[in-house]
């Protein structure tokens, strides 16, 4: 999306951001993996479990979701009655994507009598089909609550599928998506990077590939890595998911070293999403300022999808996630 300069300098956007807020009594949420000024200038910080889980308890009237499309869906579908806003509209994600409606349906036209649990990464249309969601801070606990015998679909990141299969010793129907960030990851070059930095422990997203959390010291959500690096012991570490997150980790702990997972591309010392970064301080500023562009959810859509949410924060709440 083009958008012509603002004419303030950097500096005075965190300022004009705040009075916009202030006026229209508005929160910012960001995911870690937004760029640094913006973490920095968000009301909260988090992974998709938390960002749904403040979304749903904000008092503010007016919701700007710094992170991709779905992730301002999952806000305005928790929030009906509250205006949500993203600062660019073409911040989608590249596994929702990878799970288009029509041929997700006709997938569960194939397996009758399945429960359907499905991934937070997905398009409100998605959700509506779900009969619960997760996120991967979840997955495994909320799985677990179903009995062994229950058949399961499980959509649509398929390396997180065959991680939660692995540790259950379930046999869930997967489909096939993958998150074109996690399934960058080289192998080679992260196992060069150990021989490196032989002290640093290995952190894993589960929407990596099967072959690189073989080898994890830790696997885990964006937030469980990051609790696991500030109670670790250890003082360094190879971080395998969107390098966003080392913001935070660094900023709880400055006396630590975070080295970012790199991808296959040789060019790259880092692993960015290109959807996440499509967010700046000047598109925010600007979305506040504009109001625009607002995540509008069809009503009948937003009601079935609703549903799955709230199973999932409920159950997510009753386990003390």
């Amino acid at each position: 999306m083009n958008i012509k300069t603002s004419g303030l300098k950097n500096t005075d956007y965190k300022q004009a951001i705040e009075k916009l807020k202030s006026k229209k009594n508005a929160i910012i949420l960001a995911h870690y993996y937004q760029t640094n000024d913006i973490q920095d200038i968000a009301d909260f910080v988090g992974d998709s479990l938390a960002l749904a889980q403040w979304a749903s308890r904000t008092q503010a009237d007016v919701i700007v979701l710094c992170g991709v499309h779905f992730m301002g869906e999952t806000a305005k579908i928790l929030c009906p009655e509250k205006r949500v806003f993203i600062p660019d509209s073409d911040a989608g994600c590249s596994l929702a994507d990878s799970c288009p409606v029509d041929q997700f349906e006709a997938f569960l036209a194939q397996y009758p009598n399945h429960t359907v649990i499905s991934y937070v990464n997905t398009s409100a249309a998605i959700k509506a089909l779900t009969d619960v969601v997760v996120t991967s801070t979840n997955a495994y606990q909320i799985v677990e609550s179903f009995p062994k015998s229950m058949p399961i679909i499980f959509g649509p990141d398929r390396n997180l599928g065959n991680y939660i299969n692995s540790i259950t010793g379930r046999n869930m129907v997967l489909w096939d998506g993958a998150c074109h960030v996690h399934e960058q990851f080289s192998i080679e070059r992260i196992l060069e990077l150990k021989k490196t930095y032989p002290q640093a422990s290995v952190l894993a997203h589960p929407e990596c590939k099967s072959a690189l959390l073989k080898f994890a010291d830790h696997i885990g959500s964006t937030s469980s890595l990051l609790k696991f690096a500030v109670t670790s012991p250890a003082k360094a570490f190879i971080v395998a998911t969107e390098s966003g997150i080392l913001h935070e980790m660094q900023k709880q702990c400055p006396d630590k070293l975070f080295i970012p997972a790199p991808p296959n591309d040789s060019t790259c010392a880092c692993n960015e999403c290109s959807f996440m970064r499509l967010n700046t301080m000047e598109k925010l500023y600007r979305c506040l300022r504009d109001e625009t562009p607002e995540i509008i959810v069809d009503e009948t859509v937003r009601q079935k999808a609703e549903k799955p949410i709230r199973r999932m924060l409920e159950i997510s709440n009753r386990l003390g996630l």
